[in-house]
């Protein structure tokens, strides 16, 4: 009998991982607009969906949560960055951007958006994969130049990976593209999920392998 209750409470000081629990799934965030929330696309043809069964196929234990919605600007974004770190992911997407260069937004205000969204994602310990947008010449060359420029300038600033530009090479390919011409068909997804792949999959066994840091779940 004593045998027994110290047996009991030997188990129940070991860690959960000790007494044969699993550890919960570690997060990813794909914080995005249409591209990302997959404009008219069913839930499992979007680049997120297509990721998740890729991170399966690898075997890495994550969980992409799709924080995508169509439209949004880098303001609307912040609006909603609490929510999105809410469960500590450890790594964060950022798609951001396009909306505001169709809108002609400055690009110091651009940025400065960015900036917050990146460096609340790094206080919270999470990696950031930044993704190139570009903005079209509308307002101007040196808007579009400038445009180009920030996302350069922010990979280095903050020591992130930068993902080119996602429609580069879905953008005019019949095969790729919505019939709206401006959004990827569900094959075009999956070529957006191929060039983010690129860079999270390295990033993603990485951390992965990485001991569970304060301020994470």
């Amino acid at each position: 009998m004593v045998f027994a209750v110290l047996l009991f409470a030997l188990i129940a000081a070991l860690p959960a991982e000790a007494a044969g629990s699993r550890p919960s799934p570690l997060r990813i965030v794909a914080f995005g607009d249409s591209l990302t929330s997959g404009h008219r696309l069913p839930l499992t043809d979007t680049y997120p969906s297509v990721i998740q069964a890729r991170l399966k196929s690898a075997k890495l234990p994550f969980t992409i949560v799709n924080e995508g919605i169509s439209g949004d600007t880098t303001a609307g974004a912040l609006r909603r960055l609490d929510r999105a770190l809410a469960d500590m992911p450890r790594i964060v997407i950022v798609e951001l951007g396009v909306n505001d260069g169709l809108r002609g937004v400055p690009v110091p205000q651009i940025r400065a958006n960015l900036e917050t969204i990146i460096a609340a994602a790094q206080e919270q310990n999470a990696e950031v994969l930044l993704c190139a947008m570009e903005a079209l010449p509308l307002n101007g060359w040196e808007y579009t130049i400038a445009f180009h420029r920030m996302y350069e300038e922010l990979a280095m600033q903050y020591g992130v990976p930068l993902v080119p530009f996602l429609m580069n090479g879905v953008l005019g390919n019949p095969d790729l593209i919505g019939a709206d011409s401006v959004h990827p068909n569900a094959a075009g997804a999956r070529f957006i999920a191929d060039t983010i792949w690129e860079y999270l999959e390295p990033m993603a066994r990485r951390v992965a392998s990485e001991p569970t840091r304060p301020g994470t779940r």
